[in-house]
């Protein structure tokens, strides 16, 4: 790609980071609520759901509204909510005030994945090491939040959670510049982009779908309780859980980039294929395994998680050529957030038996997943036809087409 179509991603990815922060930093707060709240397990991830629920009814309208309209002025604005939501969440003891704001903040990231997946897309030809690059930038902001929150929470307690808005204020920034770039990448050029054609393959898009959701009831399952569980398996406080928090979230950053070069190597749908077969051994692993022995499960289950995510997302996009915004807020977005809404009933488990009775029903999932997947075929495109749109308003040529 060319220096000036390289800038729109760069961004485009840091954006992603600092509001992924905010999916990630939700989860990482549950042992203080837990700490200082005497929240049950059941309670704390009610937070969890509070950021998800309403994130979930939302992110379809979304992606149907950017697949309608480009919505540029739409991603500093919903990074700037997302950070407002989560930094209110600590400043009361009032539980409902806390759903409140947690829910404001999970609004803030459904609105933001549609148009950012879309715009990413066309910036970035749609090829899956590009896309890869795009899921990184989300995937290192998950993994920065543990530390993020250790760092701020840990020593000041939840009050000191404004601090949290920073990652926000900085996103917004980088992603206008995104925005300017990539808009001047498309006058620089003429202005016309690749307008994807094709039939939308409803079926297939939604047995993808299926296969996602277990993905992210495992996902979120882990993220809301494997610090709290790693605490109680090693001992160490809550530093040994915020290490194990910080694993999940950084092997995912290398997963991502990885899951792209397999792809281009060995195709999409093998490579998410396998990538469910190694959740099913990880994850049981993470829940079986006794000692330090967890960490190294803990990294693998990462691994079985992240591979797929960007080839989720193209996938979806290839699936649904007419639908790219509606395809990535699923994918990218509501799949995420209706793991979440598994997070309660994990957690009402935990308070009737033990933690690790709670987590050992996810080791099913990622099997259940795999089924879903058999009989997949990797999506046909048709060349695409030229559009006078710029290159932010209008979705770019399919993988296939970009290779």
């Amino acid at each position: 790609m060319t220096l000036n179509r390289n800038r729109p991603i760069v961004l485009l990815s840091l954006g992603h980071a600092c509001v992924d922060v905010y999916q990630g930093t939700v989860a990482a707060l549950v042992p203080y609520f837990v700490a200082e709240r005497a929240y049950t397990y059941a309670a704390a991830s009610g937070v969890v759901l509070a950021a998800s629920l309403l994130s979930s009814l939302v992110q379809p309208l979304f992606g149907a509204l950017t697949d309608r309209w480009a919505l540029p002025w739409l991603l500093p604005l919903s990074t700037l909510t997302a950070g407002a939501g989560v930094a209110l969440g600590g400043v009361t003891g009032s539980y409902a005030f806390t759903l409140a704001a947690i829910a404001v903040g999970g609004v803030g990231v459904a609105a933001y994945h549609p148009e950012a997946a879309r715009a990413a897309r066309a910036a970035a030809g749609g090829s899956h090491t590009a896309m890869g690059w795009f899921s990184l930038g989300g995937n290192a902001g998950f993994a920065l939040a543990p530390p993020l929150v250790w760092a701020v929470v840990g020593a000041g307690g939840l009050g000191a959670s404004p601090l949290l808005v920073v990652p926000a204020v900085v996103g917004a920034v980088l992603c206008g510049a995104a925005v300017r770039s990539a808009a001047g990448a498309g006058r620089a050029s003429g202005g016309r982009t690749a307008v994807a054609r094709g039939t939308d393959d409803w079926p297939s898009f939604l047995r993808l779908t299926g296969a996602v959701v277990c993905r992210s009831v495992v996902f979120v399952g882990l993220s809301t309780f494997v610090s709290l569980y790693v605490r109680e398996r090693v001992g160490g406080g809550s530093a040994a859980g915020t290490v194990a928090l910080f694993v999940l979230y950084l092997g995912g950053a290398v997963g991502t980039v990885a899951g792209g070069r397999l792809a281009d190597r060995h195709g999409r749908l093998k490579v998410v294929r396998l990538s469910y077969v190694l959740s099913v051994l990880a994850v049981a692993g993470v829940v079986l395994v006794p000692g330090p022995a967890v960490y190294l499960c803990v990294a693998l289950t990462s691994a079985g998680l992240y591979v797929p995510f960007s080839l989720h997302i193209t996938l979806g996009q290839d699936y649904l050529p007419r639908r790219v915004g509606t395809a990535s807020g699923v994918t990218l977005g509501l799949t995420v957030s209706v793991g979440g809404l598994a997070a309660p009933a994990v957690g009402a488990l935990a308070d009737a038996t033990s933690l690790r009775a709670a987590l050992l029903p996810l080791v099913a999932l990622p099997a259940v997943g795999r089924l879903l997947l058999c009989g997949l075929r990797e999506p046909v495109t048709p060349p695409p036809s030229p559009s006078p749109s710029p290159a932010v308003d209008a979705p770019a040529a399919s993988d296939a087409d970009a290779r």
